[in-house]
């Protein structure tokens, strides 16, 4: 399998999600996973293979797009329709592809595991972030 593929367009925050807004360090699409980076205070894409501990370290879910310095609203919890297929009930974790979304399955090994949310439909990620610290 590989990331998901999703449309910026359909991405939507469910009624019980929880959000942060802030600035953009980098481009970053709707759909995007995202950490803040402290040093600048500035939203920019995770990345579950980085050897950075902060970058591997997701925060949430952009829910617009928005090149750096731009204004960025950030899910951090609760249901967001993805804009993309999932399957109901497989866990999704943060990619090796900077800012992706893809299957448990497609986590490898030197990856390090960083839970996003389980698939409640073909369409909705019920957000709950768990990241583990550990390589596999």
């Amino acid at each position: 399998m590989a990331d998901i593929s999703i449309t910026a367009a359909n991405v939507l925050a469910g009624t019980n999600s929880t959000r942060k807004s802030g600035t953009a360090g980098a481009t970053i699409t709707a759909g995007q996973v995202v950490y803040l980076d402290d040093s600048s205070n500035t939203w920019k894409l995770a990345d579950n293979n980085s050897a950075t501990a902060a970058v591997r370290t997701a925060q949430g879910i952009a829910l617009n797009g928005a090149s750096a310095g731009q204004p960025l609203f950030v899910l951090t919890g609760g249901d967001i329709t993805i804009g993309g297929t999932l399957t109901a009930g497989v866990a999704y974790y943060l990619s090796d592809t900077p800012g992706g979304i893809c299957p448990v399955a497609d986590i490898g090994s030197g990856e390090y595991s960083c839970l996003l949310g389980m698939a409640t439909s073909a369409s909705v990620l019920s957000v709950a972030i768990k990241y583990s610290g550990v390589a596999l």
